[in-house]
């Protein structure tokens, strides 16, 4: 196998560092101009994570493409990292949104598009009951809040590596198997051990000794972990994970914001999950804040038995904005004509086109690295065997081989997400797309590999 020169990897980074200050003259001169009123120069900190000096401004994006202030042209393999997996400002949407906004906004009153949207839901997912937010984390926050309710519970359950959007709970991680803070958690309410147990994925026997002390409300777990690279559950894993949460009256809590990408109905509906609740956001209003929490009929039930109408706007659950008539537009509009079977089956056909493309590249190159795919996503990560838990996939993290690779695909116009080394596809992403992507990182992976 291949070994990394990490001198020869420095260079190459300070040359493609050199190449994208100079052919982006507009966007350094906007993020200088940035830091006299966002702090750190930008909209929200995480932008700062781009593999660049500064991150590009964006002039105009459509479908799977987007150019910035500089004239440059992408690829858009990121796609907002899943929240433009429709691709970006498709027609329908775009039309649907317009109208909307003409007739109303915001009402704290439903439209009838709601309505769609919740039927749809329930098609897909096979959940009866839905309520609306703006974000994914809110539904997920939400989401934990009931569980407990329910359940009279205090603690949930998460996996080693987790991300579920900003919930305090779920910023929780293992060292030396003892629950603490997270790396990088800032300014815990309090220490995490408190409200939440952890355990490895793919383990059930850490699963079920976790569930044994009978105070976890729910299990909260995308079926296929995606933010620590890809990591795929064993063959009946959820088959028992989900007999053990019955057995020890937790509940299983499903979210599926970055794994819909396995088709329409997400793992749920691929892998014939059963979960009490699930939750989606990020593609589904294509772009538009929105997001959705789904129920089982027994759900709603213990819900409805617990939850008083004089405190339902005070309970914790909810938002102003949340259930707009402009997000409910945009999710109909998205559901109805972009996140259909017929886009999906293109999107998975050309992730499978990524997926081979890299794959055969890591091997002519010799390079110690593997690839993933769950349906329309892929992703290669630095190790030779696919990782089954989050320590294994967050061991083989390279922060300078990463950044190399994003800023090296990026210099040459395509788009990676700066988390880690995810590629989407979308309705519009073409295969002459895919195929640029594949002859960049073999241009890459050939100059790391050469003596």
């Amino acid at each position: 196998m291949t070994t990394i020169d990490r001198k020869k990897l420095e260079k190459l980074q300070e040359r493609e560092a050199k190449r994208f200050v100079a052919e982006h003259p507009q966007s350094a001169a906007l993020y200088a101009r940035a830091q006299d009123s966002l702090l750190g120069g930008v909209p929200m900190n995480w932008m700062k994570k781009w593999a660049g000096a500064f991150p590009i401004f964006v002039k105009h994006a459509k479908g799977a493409h987007f150019s910035d202030v500089d004239g440059c042209e992408y690829v858009d393999l990121c796609l907002g990292d899943t929240g433009a997996m429709t691709g970006h400002s498709p027609d329908v949407v775009v039309e649907a949104v317009a109208k909307r906004a003409r007739d109303g906004i915001t009402l704290m009153l439903p439209t009838e598009d709601a309505l769609y949207v919740g039927e749809d839901l329930k098609k897909r997912f096979g959940l009866p009951y839905w309520q609306f937010t703006l974000t994914a984390t809110d539904a997920n926050r939400f989401s934990i809040r009931i569980a407990r309710e329910i359940t009279q519970r205090p603690k949930i359950l998460v996996f080693h590596h987790c991300y579920h959007g900003t919930v305090d709970e779920t910023f929780a991680g293992l060292q030396d198997g003892i629950v603490g803070p997270r790396r990088g958690n800032i300014g815990p309410p309090v220490n995490p051990a408190e409200t939440t147990r952890v355990v490895e994925f793919n383990d059930l026997t850490a699963l079920e000794d976790a569930l044994k002390r009978h105070d976890v409300a729910c299990i909260l777990a995308e079926p296929a972990m995606t933010n620590v690279g890809i990591i795929l559950p064993d063959k009946d894993y959820w088959k028992h994970a989900r007999e053990l949460a019955r057995r020890y009256g937790a509940l299983f809590i499903a979210d599926e914001t970055h794994t819909i990408c396995a088709g329409p109905g997400g793992c749920t509906a691929e892998w014939k999950l059963d979960p009490d609740m699930l939750v989606i956001g990020k593609a589904i209003g294509s772009g538009i804040p929105g997001a959705a929490y789904g129920c089982t009929e027994e759900v709603a039930q213990r819900i409805a038995a617990r939850i008083h109408l004089e405190d339902c706007d005070v309970g914790g659950i909810g938002g102003t904005l949340a259930g707009n008539a402009l997000s409910l537009a945009a999710m109909r509009a998205t559901l109805e004509q972009v996140l259909t079977a017929k886009n999906f089956e293109k999107m998975i056909a050309l992730a499978v086109r990524f997926n081979d493309g890299v794959s055969a590249e890591i091997k002519k190159h010799g390079l110690p690295w593997n690839v993933q795919r769950l349906g329309c996503r892929a992703e290669y990560t630095f190790r030779e065997k696919p990782p089954r838990t989050g320590v294994e996939s967050a061991a083989a993290s390279d922060f300078e081989l990463e950044r190399f690779l994003h800023l090296y695909a990026l210099n040459r116009g395509v788009l990676l997400t700066p988390f880690h080394n995810m590629a989407l596809m979308c309705p519009d992403t073409t295969a002459a797309d895919v195929d640029q992507h594949t002859k960049i990182f073999a241009e890459a992976a050939g100059e790391l590999a050469k003596g």
